[in-house]
């Protein structure tokens, strides 16, 4: 019997890596790695015990994951119609608002605060009515710390939704619809279940990236221990003074931040 050539599987192919391309990868992956290692290796470990149980860090961190969680609760209160409507509607330079919405993503974070100032602050467009009108001061309050946060990462929620929605089938809210459904319920009952990974993912990039603002706050929210002070602040400021305590509060962020984006891989980004 003659035996038939053997094909490779397309799954095969491609495994040798060229030289011109591994060089620069490995150049790239080292580049991104080597910090983290050094400040593994630089890390204070028989003070960081020390270190961790201050009534400082311990006060900045529970803010920071506060002010997060807050700032991620009221993404999604707002970012998951804007998501929506993005995604599923048609009207005159939708084009233009998705550019706005995803404008935060590339300005400066301290651009972004300033801003916040100008629009929230005592004497800003929004801000001097909510100060005459309800008594009600945004700058340099916890509250302040949310919506610096929830400034910057807010567009990746609504990216994350917005991709989902339009890989999701639009025919099943067409089919609640002509069952009866009216749009919001046929949005509740049928399209959140469907995006409802899409919304977990945004959820979780949004709280990241919400935990390790640094820019915005503290042009908007300023630094002040108990109140406004996150992490990266007490980092920043323990830099200046501890430089261990600083290593010693950068672990933490980094450690929260590795098993953030482990929990996001596993559950939602894992192609089955």
């Amino acid at each position: 019997m003659e035996s038939r050539p053997r094909r490779d599987r397309p799954g095969r192919r491609g495994r040798t890596v060229p030289v011109p391309l591994l060089v620069p990868a490995l150049a790239g992956l080292a580049f991104l790695l080597l910090p983290l290692i050094a400040l593994l290796v630089r890390a204070p470990w028989r003070s960081l015990p020390e270190q961790l149980t201050s009534a400082e860090v311990w006060e900045a961190l529970r803010l920071s994951l506060v002010c997060a969680t807050a700032a991620t609760g009221l993404s999604l209160v707002v970012g998951v119609p804007l998501a929506w409507l993005l995604a599923r509607t048609r009207f005159p330079g939708r084009g233009f608002v998705r550019a706005l919405v995803t404008l935060p993503l590339v300005l400066p974070p301290v651009v972004g605060g300033v801003a916040l100032l100008l629009a929230f602050g005592r004497n800003g467009v929004i801000g001097q009515w909510l100060d005459s009108w309800f008594g009600i001061t945004l700058p340099f309050t916890t509250t302040g710390v949310v919506l610096a946060e929830t400034f910057v990462a807010m567009p990746f929620l609504v990216i994350s939704v917005e991709g989902t929605l339009r890989a999701a089938d639009p025919r099943y809210e067409e089919a609640a619809t002509t069952l009866g459904a009216s749009r919001f319920t046929a949005f509740r009952r049928v399209t959140l279940p469907l995006i409802a990974p899409g919304i977990a993912a945004g959820a979780v990039l949004a709280w990241a990236r919400a935990l390790g603002e640094f820019g915005a706050t503290i042009t908007f929210a300023g630094n002040f221990p108990g109140r406004t002070q996150t992490m990266p602040l007490a980092v920043y400021l323990a830099l200046q003074n501890d430089p261990a305590a600083a290593i010693a509060l950068s672990l933490v962020l980094l450690a929260v931040s590795i098993a953030v984006l482990a929990a996001l891989r596993d559950r939602w980004m894992t192609a089955s």
